[in-house]
């Protein structure tokens, strides 16, 4: 049987049963012997009319019987990538799906498909969250498959039809660590950063989708004192380090289905700015969150956020730009100028393309830059303390130094350890 014949029969068939399942009121989740019984019916009288000459023989009936109780009680051919390990991306549009491997390079799913399942699929997905998608709410992002993934889905109108992505969380030993073990840090860059978390000096991480910004900054927040207060706030959690008793974590929440009941980031922003955290930490800046993130400095706490952009100074520019965006009348140097006082750091990240090949892809730190307050007025001032010409090459520190106030605060944080910034930067001495 060709493809296009055998991708007729799968969905003919599967139509069928699923007119089935609500004829007779079955519970796929619960009546899973009673569906299997009728999906075979069904196939065995498919495979009759074939034989009649109305229809295409299948070659295995076994087989179509097995994908079809799949995709009705579990998650049909999209099963085999949800409990494969080493996938780490799932891309859907309409009845294609590719994934990236477990070398990262991109392939496409060779069990066919069709739209419509897919989009059962994500209904599936979302059932056991409190999001959902109709064409009222056409985007959604969900924590999936027992929160070891992320589901970002567009449908139609918005879509020219069902367009989704699933992020599985692949790392799980997120800390500093074992970043310098991957290659993504090198081992003094990993413990500037370790001093860096000791304080509450303002960490912005930058990058491509996909470089490795949530892992750093697990890492990041891993490696902060337990005495510390964090307040960790993201669209959808991604962050799963374990934090200590007097800290949180806050999601978003879209709204109901009358409309009502959203909480925004922005609002839980302006929430634990009242909250005595030592660090905020808002897991990817997009919207009106950043302009709430210029108060931080006078609630006197310091602040954590991935962003977006092609360089750690595009960064900086990114965080004004979206501040910018939240409307509020305050003009583009004074969110600079105060960017420019509260941000200490920016880290950049960057990866190989999905195609690199059977290596698997790098995902490494490129630079890291101090800020300082500006020098200018109408723009950043930045020294690079670590930088890496391109990826593969050593991540090497510079010999520069954040400015004195900084370099005096992180030193007075590490006194017990008998660690100074100068002699973590120059590989004298390790903390890790």
């Amino acid at each position: 049987m060709t493809t296009d014949l055998a991708t007729s029969a799968y969905e003919s068939i599967r139509s069928e049963a699923l007119v089935g399942l609500e004829r007779e009121k079955l519970d796929p989740r619960e009546d899973s012997d009673a569906v299997q019984r009728l999906v075979a019916m069904i196939v065995d009288n498919y495979q009759s009319q074939a034989h009649s000459g109305n229809a295409a023989a299948l070659r295995d009936k076994g087989d179509m019987v097995r994908r079809i109780v799949r995709s009705i009680t579990g998650f049909g051919a999209l099963s085999q990538l949800f409990e494969d390990p080493t996938i780490e991306e799932i891309f859907i549009e309409g009845p294609h799906v590719t994934f990236i491997d477990g070398s990262g390079r991109l392939q496409v799913l060779t069990t066919p498909t069709t739209a419509e399942e897919n989009r059962q699929t994500i209904n599936r997905l979302l059932a056991d969250t409190d999001r959902h998608i109709d064409t009222a709410n056409p985007i959604v992002q969900a924590r999936v498959l027992n929160d070891s993934a992320r589901l970002t889905a567009v449908i139609p109108p918005i879509a020219d039809h069902v367009s989704a992505t699933i992020r599985k969380y692949t790392m799980r030993k997120e800390t500093l660590g074992h970043l310098v073990r991957l290659g993504s840090l090198s081992p003094a860059a990993a413990g500037f950063l370790w001093a860096v978390a000791q304080t509450g000096a303002s960490v912005l991480v930058s990058g491509q989708p996909g470089a490795g910004k949530t892992s750093l900054l697990s890492a990041i927040m891993a490696a902060a004192p337990p005495t510390h207060c964090v307040r960790c706030i993201e669209e959808v959690r991604e962050l799963h380090v374990p934090l200590s008793p007097h800290s949180s974590y806050y999601e978003a929440r879209a709204p109901g289905l009358d409309g009502s009941g959203a909480v925004s980031l922005r609002t839980l922003v302006r929430a634990v700015l009242a909250m005595r955290a030592d660090r905020i930490v808002v897991g990817e800046v997009r919207g009106a969150e950043a302009f709430e993130l210029t108060r931080a400095s006078n609630a006197g706490c310091g602040f954590s956020c991935t962003v977006h952009a092609n360089s750690a100074r595009e960064a900086l520019n990114a965080i004004v730009n979206t501040a910018l965006m939240a409307g509020e009348n305050v003009t583009e140097p004074v969110v600079r100028k105060v960017f420019a006082s509260t941000i200490d750091f920016v880290i950049h990240l960057d990866r190989d393309p999905i195609t690199r090949g059977r290596e698997g892809i790098r995902r490494q730190v490129l630079e890291i830059l101090a800020v300082a307050p500006s020098l200018t007025g109408d723009d950043f001032t930045t020294d690079h303390i670590f930088s890496r010409d391109v990826l593969g090459a050593p991540l090497r520190w510079t010999g520069a130094l954040p400015p004195q106030p900084t370099v005096d605060l992180i030193d007075r944080a590490l006194l017990e350890s008998g660690h100074t910034l100068r002699s973590i930067c120059d590989g004298q001495t390790n903390p890790l």
